[in-house]
């Protein structure tokens, strides 16, 4: 395999592995916790199979930190690719203790604390992912460039390229708000503070409930009930949409033959609105990146006059 077609598969892995995590944020999707628990998994053995194939980059790059001559966007790579493993690791490690479906005989204390920790470090992750894209957004325009046979120089190319830029800037930072991003981020402040009130129900006392959306209550937002749990009146609970904070995402009423199930969500929606959330945080980092190479490329020129 030539190194154009290793680019190509490169950039196919990446792209599916961003698209299915972001699928694990609605649990809905393909129709529930089956598949969020087990494409989990799978995506995290993925995920550090990637990491150990560039092993050899890790090692380089670890044992030549504190060299002054590696560059700091190189370093700053390293931290984030860290950070992510970290963050990855720490995903599927509470994902296996609040298991329903692949492992429902594991029995932990303070599970509700992984519930919340688990979702939080998600959102966290989320970002990291962004930013990790934004740093190497020319790569991937070259590499679609490529497989599209767009010249670089095609005005209408770059014309479409700034407007699609505002319109995402637009739709992500109103989907940020309508899935209370900052929300779910907050909640890792609250995590990792010794201070704050997460006691709930089964919390340190290694009891398992039922309920797959129990977390929120200790900042200030209700428990939620299960997927398909019907209150008194007879009408649907809350969806894992509206766990997720989505405001446009209430109590709706889409059921499969009558027997209380919501219907599985719509993976391409999920797919469309956190890749949206993703292209604030991908645009933010390249256009910072940018302005700073910008900077850097005239205090040079200033320097040889």
């Amino acid at each position: 395999m030539n190194k154009k077609n290793i680019k190509y598969l490169k950039f196919g892995i990446d792209l599916l592995m961003a698209s299915t995590f972001v699928l694990f944020f609605n649990k809905r999707v393909f129709g529930g916790l089956t598949f969020h628990e087990i494409a989990g998994l799978s995506i995290a053995v993925v995920f550090f199979t990637h990491i150990l194939l560039n092993w050899q980059w890790v090692k380089n790059i670890t044992l030549k930190l504190f060299n002054r001559k590696i560059p700091f966007r190189t370093k700053f790579s390293y931290l984030l690719n860290l950070l992510l493993l970290v963050g990855m690791a720490f995903i599927m490690m509470s994902g296996i203790f609040i298991s329903r479906v692949v492992f429902p005989n594991i029995h932990i204390e303070n599970e509700q604390w992984f519930k919340i920790a688990h979702m939080s470090i998600s959102f966290l992750v989320l970002i990291i992912v962004a930013i990790h894209i934004g740093l190497h957004w020319k790569w991937i325009i070259n590499v679609f460039k490529n497989i599209v046979k767009i010249k670089k120089s095609k005005r209408s190319f770059q014309v479409a390229a700034r407007v699609a830029t505002v319109a995402l800037l637009i739709f992500g930072s109103y989907e940020i708000y309508s899935t209370n991003f900052l929300m779910h981020l907050e909640g890792i402040t609250k995590i990792f503070n010794p201070s704050s009130n997460m006691e709930g129900k089964g919390f340190n006392t290694g009891e398992r409930h039922d309920s797959a959306h129990e977390g929120f209550a200790e900042s200030g937002k209700p428990d939620l009930p299960a997927e398909g749990d019907f209150g008194a009146n007879g009408k649907p609970s809350l969806s894992d949409d509206v766990e997720n904070g989505d405001r446009s995402a209430s109590l709706k009423g889409n059921f499969h033959g009558g027997k209380g199930q919501f219907e599985s969500a719509s993976a391409l929606g999920v797919i469309i609105k956190y890749f949206a959330i993703m292209s604030v945080f991908i645009i933010l980092i390249y256009y910072i990146e940018k302005s700073i190479l910008h900077i850097r490329r005239r205090q040079n020129l200033q320097g040889s006059m």
